[in-house]
């Protein structure tokens, strides 16, 4: 790896010298060519391309920061500084968030601020905490509002929200509202709804309803999901035009359609990335992060998700930016996406703009260019091969990169650039002798020129930008398994911080502190599921409510925990074991289930749905009452206990054959759970 200017005499010796026959004249005339390289021009003369509105990450769709809180500092505090501290890390500039649901959204339920029509509350979950994370770090951060799923009381019923659109507005707007009232955190952007179907007439009401809030400064995203429709519709209505401000896609390929360029309105690539965070996904990211511009025109680039803060075996395990999945060792890891980041984002600002004069290399791979029209330039070149950056969407048609030599002429107001910082990443396939956001000495400009042997695999910041700086931290502890013995008693002093509790992953349902007001005595302070009705949403979600914890690995091992029934007659709730599935899946979960019920019965299920039965029978349990349920699984038996008396005992079990605990709800009904307790056995 060299760079240097070159002198073409310099060129025609290299070559020279391979000649030793007549027939190596063909061998002189491609080494000269390849020699000399190409030329590329970076000029502002033929004017400037679009704005730049920068790179961000997305947290929620759903439950991917959900692990992030529980961390002690000062990890936490580390984990949030490379994601968004300026000059240190990925320098986020776009946190885009969930609008929480109280359904199931890819990795877990998040928390509604709206769980009934009678009910606010804007200190639920933990997209507040992180969107005033984020702006503590860098107050310049773009936020942005999507939501995935609605609670059910918006959809008076059915599962869609434009029924009673001035319902579904309201909801969002309070949710905009809120986010000022109580934590001054300034909304720039909204969504309408992920990957669903838009509704013009909503979208219309909703840009009506944010004037006449004061919210005019709020602009519009439509309609994260495709080009199509929204880009169509868009076109033939100039209502519509005026109340959308960015046509936001997802997984575009980097690729546009003309009639999104029609528009004339600002095109981003809302949603991205979603690839597992090792290597390979480091170069999806700095391939799409340079040609969603060169391909696409679009000028922002979102990352599903932010960071890789939920259990690994869920669905899209470590698909962030970076790796905070285990809070009770403190262990995290900075991927190489977050270096990939910084090559942009720590060199340009949002509202820089890209030059006309950018493109892909001859050779495969391409280079973008931006100013922020004071005479600072940074250029990012990109050589990524294709098997060494595949996104896991769309497919990635084949294409070739070979190293090559490249000489940028810096032109116009650019010309009189003498000396560019240099900022480097290699990914090595081959001895794992990855670089990651290097700082290479300077390279000096002769005559508006200079020069550059590209490998392949390769990123390559060149910036007048002097400030740039690869923070650090100490090692973070080791990582280690999630703890054999666990126990909460759900005891919280006051006013929790976070309204759910540490390491439990809702997948259907939302569990909660709650003060249990009704009893004086040892269960005051408990954990409770508050969903009562079925969400709007477009994912499935269990006809029962789930929460998981612990050690997907565990197979044999005992859970206790405390329980009531607030339901009279129709109540039910388990705790399980061997819990093999999460996510948008939920409702195929397998397990060993123990479950009560308030007309007086027990039950045994090899499944979420109930279907399977192992073994059932009376209990006596009822509503209103605390009781202790005890499960215990060792080898292929399981036994059960109800208030130490033994229900049932040696159950043969054949599947699955590990997975983690669970609490739950029969449906969606308020239960309350206290003193939960594992012991992992093996």
């Amino acid at each position: 790896m060299k760079y240097t200017a070159y002198a073409l005499s310099d060129c025609f010796w290299k070559a020279r010298e391979r000649i030793h026959s007549f027939q190596d004249i063909e061998m002189f005339s491609q080494t000269w060519i390849h020699c000399r390289g190409e030329d590329y021009d970076l000029d502002d003369r033929p004017g400037l391309g679009r704005s730049f509105d920068g790179i961000g990450g997305l947290s929620g769709g759903g439950a991917t920061s959900r692990l992030l809180v529980n961390y002690a500092e000062p990890y936490r505090s580390q984990i949030l500084d490379y994601l968004f501290k300026p000059k240190f890390g990925a320098s986020l500039q776009i946190l885009k968030v969930e609008i929480g649901g109280d359904a199931q959204t890819t990795d877990g339920t998040e928390p509604s601020h709206m769980h009934y029509e009678d009910d606010e509350n804007y200190f639920r979950g933990y997209e507040w905490w992180l969107m005033r994370e984020a702006k503590k770090r860098n107050p310049n951060i773009t936020l942005i509002g999507l939501p995935w799923a609605f609670p059910g009381w918006v959809g008076n019923g059915e599962n869609w929200p434009y029924d009673f659109p001035d319902i579904t507005v309201s909801y969002v707007v309070s949710w905009i509202l809120g986010a000022k009232q109580y934590h001054d955190l300034d909304i720039d952007y909204v969504g309408i709804w992920n990957e669903r179907k838009f509704d013009s007439k909503y979208i219309k009401l909703l840009r009506y309803t944010l004037n006449k809030s004061g919210l005019e400064r709020v602009k519009i995203i439509a309609s994260d999901n495709l080009w199509e429709p929204i880009t169509s519709v868009v076109n033939n209505d100039k209502e519509l035009q005026d109340a959308v401000e960015i046509l936001g896609v997802h997984y575009p390929g980097t690729n546009t359609v003309p009639a999104a360029l029609k528009t004339g309105k600002k095109l981003w690539s809302s949603e991205d990335y979603s690839t597992f965070n090792d290597n390979v996904g480091g170069g999806c990211w700095a391939r799409i992060l340079n040609q969603n511009y060169v391909n696409g025109k679009m000028t922002a680039t979102i990352s599903w998700n932010l960071v890789a803060s939920y259990y690994e075996e869920l669905p899209f395990g470590r698909d962030g930016l970076m790796t905070a999945n285990e809070p009770w060792s403190g262990n995290y890891v900075a991927e190489s996406p977050i270096w990939i980041t910084a090559h942009t984002t720590q060199f340009t600002e949002p509202g820089w703009t890209y030059l006309q004069t950018v493109g892909h290399f001859a050779h495969g791979g391409s280079y973008v260019a931006l100013t922020d029209g004071k005479g600072s330039l940074t250029i990012i070149t990109e050589t990524m091969t294709h098997d060494h950056s595949v996104c896991i969407r769309p497919p990635l048609l084949p294409y070739n990169v070979t190293a090559q030599n490249v000489t940028f002429h810096l032109k116009g107001t650019f010309a009189s650039v003498s000396e560019l910082q240099v900022w480097h990443s290699k990914f090595d396939f081959k001895t794992n002798k990855t670089v990651l956001f290097q700082n290479l000495k300077p390279i000096k400009v002769t005559k508006g020129s200079f020069s550059i042997e590209l490998d392949v695999d390769e990123i390559y910041t060149f910036t007048t930008v002097t400030n740039g700086q690869r923070g650090s931290y100490p090692d973070p502890p080791p990582s280690a398994p999630f703890p054999k013995s666990y126990k909460d008693n759900f005891d919280v002093s006051g006013t929790p911080y976070f309204s759910e509790a540490p390491n439990f992953a809702d997948q259907t349902g939302v569990f909660e502190y709650f003060t249990n007001l009704t009893d004086p005595g040892p269960h005051v302070s408990t954990l409770r599921q508050v969903v009562t009705q079925r969400p709007v949403t477009g994912v499935a979600d269990a006809d029962q409510t789930i929460s998981v914890i612990g050690d997907y690995k565990w197979h044999d091992l005992m859970v206790s925990c405390d329980v009531y029934m607030e339901a009279e007659h129709t109540g039910g709730v388990f705790i399980a074991v061997r819990v093999n599935k999460g996510g948008g899946v939920v409702r195929s979960t397998r397990g060993i289930f123990f479950w009560v019920y308030a007309d007086g019965t027990y039950k045994i299920t090899n499944d979420l749905s109930g279907m399977t039965v192992l073994a059932e029978g009376q209990s006596g349990t009822r509503a209103r009452v605390w009781y202790t349920l005890t499960l215990t699984v060792k080898g292929n038996y399981a036994s059960a206990d109800l208030n130490g008396y033994p229900l049932w005992k040696n159950a043969v079990l054949w599947e699955p054959r590990n997975g983690w605990a669970a609490i739950g709800t029969s449906s969606f009904e308020l239960a309350q759970f206290d003193n939960f307790a594992i012991e992992a056995l093996a």
